[in-house]
This record gives C-alpha cells, sequence and structure tokens, in this order.
C-alpha cells in the first residue's frame, strides 16, 4: 500500500464531494486507501460518502470528537507507506500524490512535508509553512508588525515571509490541511495529542517530530487548493461556502485559543520567566475576548 489518506469532515459535505473525487484522480495507478472520519456532521456527510463514495473506508462518530482524535482514529487503521493528512475543504491536483510520494522517497530524512497550499485566488495560505510561535514571533505577528515589515527577517518569522515561497526550505510546522508523513515515523513519534481539539495539533505534531529528529520540509512541487475554514467559518476565504452558526463559530474560537495556551504551556512555560509567561497568557485572554466579541 502506497498511501493512506485521512480526511476528517465535519459539515463540508460539498466541498468534501469535490475533495474525494480529486483525491480519486490523483491516486492514479497508486494502491491508495482513504478514510473519511464524519464527526457527527448534520449535512449529512457520513450518508453521502456512504452512497457516493463506496471505494472510501468511513468512520462515522456519533459526536464531534475533534481534529486529533478523529484523524487518530483512521491513522491506527492505516496500512500505507505513507499516510496524508488532508482537510475536507482542498483540491488536489492530479500530479500532486505521485509527486509528494516521490519527494519522500528520495528524502528519507524527512519525517513531514507539505506541498504549496493556495487559496481559490491563487494567494499561499501562508500558514502552510510556519515557525514555531516564541513569544517574540507571536507579537510581531498578532502586533503586526510582520505586515508593516514585510519580508524583514527580523520581523516577519511567524509564516516565514522573509523566504520565497517559490523556493523549497525547512521549516518549523506546516498546516494540517497537507501534512505528508511514513507510517514508520508516526509508530515512532506517536499519534496527534488528544488534549488539543481543534487547532494546534498539527504544530505539536511537527514539534514532535523535530525532537525526534525529523526534518520538515515545505516544497512547491506541486500544489492544492485550500477554502480554508469551511468547517470553522471564521476565514474570509470561505466565508461563502461555510455552515457554521454563530455559537459554532464561537465554539472554535474559543478552542483556537485554548490550543495556544496549550501548546505554550506545553513547549514554552518553562524556557521563559514569569513574566513573559504572564504577559503570553494575558495576550491570549485579551485575543479570545476580541474574537469573540466579532461574531
Amino acid at each position: 500500500m502506497d498511501l493512506s489518506v485521512v480526511i476528517v469532515s465535519y459539515n463540508t459535505k460539498e466541498l468534501l464531494v469535490d475533495c474525494l473525487k480529486s483525491v480519486k484522480v490523483a491516486s492514479g495507478n497508486l494502491k491508495a486507501e482513504v478514510f473519511v472520519v464524519d464527526n457527527n456532521s448534520r449535512d449529512s456527510s457520513a450518508l453521502m460518502v456512504k452512497k457516493d463514495f463506496p471505494w472510501v473506508k468511513l468512520i462515522a462518530n456519533a459526536d464531534n470528537r475533534g481534529f486529533s482524535k478523529a484523524n487518530n482514529q483512521a491513522i491506527k487503521l492505516a496500512r500505507g507507506k505513507y499516510v496524508l493528512i488532508l482537510n475536507p475543504d482542498t483540491r488536489i491536483l492530479v500530479d500532486t500524490f505521485t509527486k509528494m510520494i516521490q519527494f519522500m522517497d528520495e528524502n528519507p530524512g524527512v519525517g513531514v512535508a507539505t506541498c504549496r497550499v493556495e487559496f481559490p485566488n491563487g494567494n499561499l495560505d501562508v500558514d502552510c509553512r510556519r515557525h514555531f510561535p516564541t513569544p517574540w514571533r507571536a507579537f510581531t505577528h498578532f502586533s503586526g508588525l510582520a505586515k508593516v515589515f514585510k519580508g524583514s527577517r527580523l520581523f516577519d518569522q511567524y509564516n516565514y515571509g522573509y523566504l520565497p515561497d517559490g523556493r523549497e526550505h525547512e521549516i518549523d510546522a506546516c498546516v494540517g490541511a497537507f501534512m505528508i508523513i511514513p507510517k514508520k515515523a508516526i509508530q515512532k513519534v506517536g499519534m496527534f495529542d488528544e488534549d488539543f481539539f481543534f487547532y494546534g495539533e498539527d504544530l505539536d505534531w511537527c514539534w514532535r517530530f523535530r525532537e525526534n529528529g525529523y526534518k520538515i520540509v515545505y516544497t512547491p512541487i506541486t500544489k492544492i487548493i485550500h477554502y480554508k475554514g469551511a468547517s470553522s467559518g471564521i476565514k474570509k476565504s470561505s466565508q461563502e461556502v461555510t455552515k457554521a452558526t454563530a455559537e459554532s463559530k464561537k465554539m472554535v474560537m474559543r478552542q483556537s485559543v485554548r490550543a495556544m495556551r496549550i501548546f505554550y504551556k506545553k513547549h514554552f512555560e518553562n524556557k521563559y520567566p514569569f513574566f513573559i509567561n504572564w504577559l503570553m497568557y494575558s495576550s491570549m485572554w485579551l485575543l479570545e475576548k476580541y474574537r469573540l466579541s466579532r461574531v
């Protein structure tokens, strides 16, 4: 088995249809298996997959278990040499799988790789290549200094703004919309940390891969299209297609800040003095209040 594709679905029925169609085409002559883990969607996503895509291995949860737990359900069953974590609000190009598998075969030291992730308008989804959010990087990003000094190695670190996106390079982390990983590396590092419900789990996973000596690489040899935030409803790129309610948007915003707290406590709290930690947690509290006020 060459590839195991894992897709976690939550109220993205129409986008999931397009995603699965593109996955089928991109699979071509590969020996591939595709899992869809549906987190109790309200839009009949699970029934649609069962009816229209019988070749998909469907796991229909009776409740919303979050991104980490749902992915782990399928990863435990995956038989492929490589596991691909893929969002349902994506569209795969014909050559995406073959090129990324070839890249992984030629680079055995890589634990996680991602291709270019684009919005429908052709712009880069900057979250597909990220530095770990140290206090300085977080400050320059959320304060807007990264935009003021765009391209600066000092101020524009958060999303590697100082490096051209047309060049392959090593990164700290990538986004969970597209992550290809050797199954044997997962067996060494472990699966997603289930303390993360939604957001942050991809960042934490990349941290652990790097701790275990693996490289994380961004390569623009191919690309996918990402209708970002369709499940959450909080991204401008998917406002026209999202089915998220106001209440679900609030839940997502709380979880996004909660993920920041978990990640910081797990990886940074012991590295910084009390005053810096206080500033970081206070900033997270303010960020949560600000985001909730805008729903």
